[in-house]
C-alpha cells in the first residue's frame, strides 16, 4: 500500500462528510462551503432547475454535452495580447460546453476575464471559475474551467483545490462540480472535474497518485460518483500503472497523439466506467491545425497541445436502454 497522505485522506474522508474540511484546503472564492446537492443556485421560472442568478434561456442543439481539456501553453500575457491567437483560441472553446484549461502563466488576474470576453464576441455567454497559482517554483500555474452558461452551471460554493501536505504533486487538482442545465434538477447529469497537469520531470510518481487523487473526490462528502480527472497527465493510456489499474476505470482517449506536432500522447479524461453511464462511447482529439488550415508554426503559437474531449448525455444515468462502448475501459 503507498503511504501517502492522499491515501490516507482518501480512507478518512469515506467515512463521513463531517472529515471534508479537516483534509481538503478550499481555495479561490470567499466564503467557500459545501452544501447538499438540492441546494445549489436558484431554480428556474418552472421551480425545476437550480441555475445561477441571471442565468442565460437553455440553448442545446442535442441531448448531449462535450466536456474537454486543453493546455493552452504558457497562456499569459504574451498570448493574450496576440488577437489572431485570441481568435483561435475563442473558436476551440466554443465547440465545447466546458473546458478544464491548464498552464494559465500569468501574475496579471485579467487573462481569464479578457479570454471569456473574446468568447462571447460573438453572442455567447461563457463563464470562468480559475483556481489559485501553483507550483514549487517561481513560475506558478493556475487551472480554470471555461463553460458556457447556457448549458452547464457550476456550484461555485463546491469548488476548491485538493490539499496536497506530503507534496506529492507539483500542482494539486482544481475540482470542480457541475450540473447540466435543462432536465429537470433530479434528472439533470451532475459531475465533479478534476483538473490536473503533471510535472513531466516527475510524471512517474505522479501518475501513481491519481488514482487516490479519484478515490479523494469520489469519496469527499458531496455524494457525486461521476468523477472525470482531465488535463495534461504527460502519460499516455499504455502507462497510466496505479490509475489505469484502479477498479472499472476508463479513459476516452487511447492511441491518438494528442499534441500539435502529432509525435505524443499526454493529454485525456478517466472516469469510472460503472458509475458514469453518461459517457456516450464518442470522443477525439480537436486538430485546429487541420480543422482552421493551420502551417504547423501558426498552430504552435495557438498551443503545443490540442483540446482532447468526450461526449456524455445531458440525462443523469444515460438515455435509458442506452449502452455506450468505453474505449479504455479495464476490464474487471
Amino acid at each position: 500500500m503507498r503511504r501517502s497522505t492522499i491515501a490516507l485522506v482518501a480512507a478518512i474522508v469515506s467515512i463521513g462528510g463531517w472529515f471534508f474540511y479537516q483534509n481538503f484546503s478550499l481555495d479561490g472564492l470567499d466564503q467557500v462551503k459545501v452544501v447538499p446537492r438540492n441546494q445549489a443556485g436558484g431554480t428556474d421560472a418552472d421551480g425545476t432547475t437550480p441555475i445561477a442568478a441571471n442565468a442565460p434561456p437553455v440553448v442545446r442543439s442535442g441531448k448531449t454535452i462535450r466536456i474537454a481539456a486543453f493546455n493552452i501553453q504558457v497562456f499569459g500575457r504574451s498570448k493574450i495580447e496576440k488577437p489572431i491567437v485570441v481568435d483561435y483560441l475563442a473558436r476551440i472553446v466554443r465547440q465545447f460546453d466546458v473546458v478544464a484549461i491548464q498552464e494559465i502563466r500569468s501574475k496579471d488576474q485579467d487573462i481569464l476575464p479578457l479570454f471569456v470576453e473574446a468568447i462571447n464576441a460573438g453572442g455567447r455567454q461563457y463563464d470562468y471559475a480559475i483556481g489559485p497559482r501553483l507550483g514549487r517554483s517561481s513560475s506558478k500555474e493556475q487551472y480554470a474551467f471555461v463553460f458556457d452558461r447556457a448549458s452547464i452551471e457550476i456550484d461555485r460554493q463546491q469548488l476548491y483545490t485538493l490539499d496536497d501536505p506530503d507534496d506529492l504533486l507539483h500542482r494539486e487538482p482544481l475540482v470542480g462540480w457541475f450540473r447540466v442545465r435543462g432536465p429537470p434538477a433530479q434528472q439533470g447529469f451532475t459531475f465533479s472535474l478534476v483538473n490536473i497537469h503533471t510535472d513531466p520531470d516527475e510524471v512517474d510518481e505522479e501518475i501513481n497518485v491519481l488514482d487516490d487523487v479519484m478515490r479523494v473526490v469520489r469519496d469527499d462528502g458531496r455524494n457525486e460518483d461521476d468523477v472525470i480527472l482531465l488535463g495534461d497527465l504527460n502519460a499516455d493510456d499504455r502507462h497510466f500503472d496505479e490509475l489505469g489499474r484502479l477498479p472499472q476505470v476508463g479513459w476516452a482517449i487511447s492511441g491518438i497523439p494528442t499534441n500539435t506536432r502529432g509525435t505524443k500522447q499526454y493529454d485525456n479524461l478517466v472516469f469510472f466506467g460503472n458509475a458514469t453511464r453518461e459517457y456516450m462511447g464518442r470522443s477525439g482529439v480537436f486538430d485546429f491545425m487541420r480543422e482552421y488550415n493551420l502551417t504547423i508554426d501558426e498552430a504552435l503559437e495557438v498551443s503545443d497541445h490540442l483540446p482532447v474531449w468526450a461526449e456524455f448525455s445531458i440525462y443523469e444515468g444515460g438515455e435509458i436502454g442506452r449502452v455506450a462502448a468505453r474505449p479504455g475501459t479495464s476490464a474487471r
